[in-house]
């Protein structure tokens, strides 16, 4: 029986720091691959400046080139419409029958699972993992994720690591500030939206 995760977001763009998060993990819970899964249309949040579904998919690619654990999918963006991360892990019980399946977020996200739409049945899907900005917020994780497991028997996993300091809106606003993001995202995502255009 493998052990699969599914990293959902908006990756606009994609940076650094989503590859660590999910490298983190994957060392972290012996994991046998980590899907990286851009949303077609974010159900938590308005996105003005949000690149085509093709470009953050692609962006999401060239991040993941070198690393052998990491895949691609781009089953929200077919799919269409908002993503909700409850169809996501049903499909991917589907496809891997068996299998574990973890679910991937950082700490802002992570605190809100409770809202989100049925969550009742994600905390049967999946594995819930969440990643830290520093030591104090651990453990305000660590509470919720044991108030996640008294109400719905959620299984709940707190990172060891730290989540790195690097937002996508932070990428975002250096572009239209005109300055370098090298060392923010990956060299070949930056190449990518330089010659896109993207965010300016």
């Amino acid at each position: 029986m493998g052990k699969i995760a599914a990293f959902g977001g908006t990756f606009n763009p994609i940076h650094n720091g989503h590859i660590e998060l999910a490298l983190g993990f994957a060392q972290e819970l012996s994991l046998g691959h980590v899907l990286l899964i851009p949303t077609a249309v974010p159900p938590h949040k308005l996105s003005p400046d949000l690149a085509s579904g093709a470009d953050r998919l692609e962006m999401c690619r060239l991040a993941a080139k070198g690393h052998e654990i990491l895949q691609v999918s781009d089953m929200e963006i077919r799919r269409g419409g908002a993503s909700y991360t409850v169809d996501t892990l049903t499909e991917l019980e589907s496809q891997y029958p068996g299998d574990t399946l973890y679910f991937l977020t950082g700490a802002d996200m992570f605190l809100t699972l409770e809202h989100w739409v049925r969550f009742e049945d994600i905390a049967k899907k999946a594995v819930l993992c969440a990643v830290p900005r520093g030591l104090q917020q651990k453990e305000e994780l660590c509470q919720y994720a044991r108030l996640l497991r008294e109400r719905y028997g959620a299984r709940c996993h707190i990172a060891s690591f730290p989540l790195p300091p690097v937002s996508s809106t932070q990428v975002r606003e250096q572009i239209r500030a005109g300055k370098s993001v090298r060392g923010l995202v990956p060299d070949e995502v930056a190449l990518y939206m330089e010659s896109h255009g993207l965010y300016r």
